[in-house]
């Protein structure tokens, strides 16, 4: 259908015990202007009713609160009662918002618009990059321009004495503190043990000259991936009625399947636990920076690479070169005459993808499709390549400095990849990619060619 729909358990809305679902449990769809979905046991059947064979629900006796009744149905042999349940009155008596406007029609959520703000005919024609991630099994993003970098979680947090529940701590990242904000406490949500899966993106905000900046502790980053504006959908009222604070739309990805809420930096640091942890913990977080730039005046320029893994060690590649990042569908389309390197095609928003196995191209052993490996989608001097890597580790942003030239071991070795990332206090080497010798002229040329042919078939 294409809407996001909220979901209530009808047991609950009429004090009833719980049940678990079964196969016969359904979602009825109520509908007073704004659908909700009513989840009950079974669905016996669908009846057609003359108007006057309708009783008032004040006239007999019943299980349910008569105010929540539109009126009752004798069955044809009698005794037996159809109690009509008056599906406004059910939603408003429990969430407040309904009650009274019920035809006034689908409203954004608070502080929060069904476009983002300023960028809806932009996303129209060129899409937004978002960065999403899990917290409690839940996919939610941020738009890529509110997302500094994603660092893994450090194994010492320093506590602060007298801090807000939601903050974990405080961190040094390269000279700067920078607070923690667990987003489960800020959800409402138990807490997890945090582990090697869970990430901080670093979430950066303007406000008048200064840039506010936190860190959010989520359980694992999924994907960059590119949404357009008919894929965005309003926060159901229902949802922000109940708190939940700083959605601002809901992304139906996979023809519904899989839906996205999307934040706002903006409304979430309006938390006041987050307000507290940046005013009061993140007092370097705060200084004056510039979008492309982290580092504090007189420091060296920064630069800042996607790291991924392959076979065990791992590489990065400027973020310049990155368009998204994606997951490997189940199965690559295989392209007759196309070059051997091409692992096969996909069909990315009705554009043809090449995609090609990272390890063959550098000689290594191939491994099976797994749920970790992504497809690095790079922009190779005007042609989109795909490259599958077992799996993404991070954007990492680090001072020039920590860049050197690596050992001369090969010609090729010194072409694709001819520096590292060396970063001494962490005992940790990232081999660094030049994006475009991934491919060489011919091969890119093959590519285009092969896309084109694919396109035109």
């Amino acid at each position: 259908m294409g809407t996001v729909l909220p979901v209530v358990d009808l047991r609950s809305l009429l004090g009833l015990p719980g049940a678990e679902p079964t196969d016969a449990t359904r979602v009825v769809v109520v509908d007073c202007s704004r659908p909700v979905g009513l989840v009950v046991d079974r669905v016996e059947r669908v009846l057609n009713v003359e108007a006057e064979k309708v009783e008032p629900a004040t006239d007999v006796s019943m299980t349910v609160d008569s105010e929540l009744l539109a009126g009752v149905i004798r069955s044809e042999e009698g005794g037996t009662l159809i109690q009509l349940l008056d599906g406004r009155a059910l939603v408003g008596r429990e969430f407040e918002s309904f009650r009274g406007s019920c035809d006034d029609g689908l409203r954004p959520a608070r502080g929060a618009s069904a476009r983002p703000a300023g960028a809806a005919e932009e996303a129209e024609a060129e899409g937004r990059q978002l960065v999403s991630f899990e917290v409690d099994a839940e996919e939610y993003a941020f738009d890529i321009g509110e997302v500094q970098e994603i660092v893994r979680v450090p194994d010492e947090i320093s506590r602060v004495p007298r801090a807000g529940e939601h903050v974990l701590g405080i961190i040094d990242l390269r000279g700067r503190v920078l607070p923690l904000v667990s987003l489960r406490r800020l959800f409402g949500l138990a807490d997890a043990p945090l582990e090697e899966h869970n990430r901080i993106l670093v979430v950066s905000l303007a406000e008048g000259d200064r840039q506010v900046t936190a860190g959010m502790v989520v359980d694992r980053v999924h994907e960059v991936f590119q949404v357009y504006a008919d894929s965005l959908d309003e926060v159901p009222e229902l949802l922000a009625s109940q708190g939940v604070d700083g959605v601002q739309a809901v992304c139906r990805l996979e023809g519904g399947r899989r839906l996205v809420s999307l934040l706002s930096a903006e409304a979430l640091f309006q938390h006041p636990a987050v307000r507290e942890a940046v005013e009061t913990h993140g007092e370097n977080a705060m200084r004056t920076e510039g979008r492309g730039s982290v580092s504090r005046a007189g420091e060296d320029e920064e630069l800042q690479f996607v790291v991924f893994q392959l076979a065990g060690q791992e590489y990065g590649v400027g973020i310049e070169w990155v368009q998204e990042i994606i997951w490997v569908p189940d199965e690559l389309s295989r392209v007759p005459k196309t070059p051997e390197f091409i692992e096969g095609m996909v069909n990315l928003r009705g554009t043809v993808l090449p995609v090609v196995d990272m390890r063959a191209r550098f000689g290594l052993e191939r491994m099976e499709r797994n749920d970790r490996q992504r497809i690095l989608v790079l922009n190779l001097d005007g042609t989109r390549t795909g490259f599958v890597v077992d799996a993404m580790s991070e954007v990492l942003r680090v001072p020039a400095r920590a860049v050197e030239d690596a050992p001369r071991l090969s010609e090729d070795q010194a072409r694709i990849m001819g520096r590292v990332v060396n970063l001494k206090e962490q005992g940790r080497m990232i081999q660094v990619l030049e994006a475009r010798e991934l491919l060489g002229a011919d091969e890119r040329e093959a590519v285009a060619l092969a896309v084109s042919d694919e396109a035109g078939a």
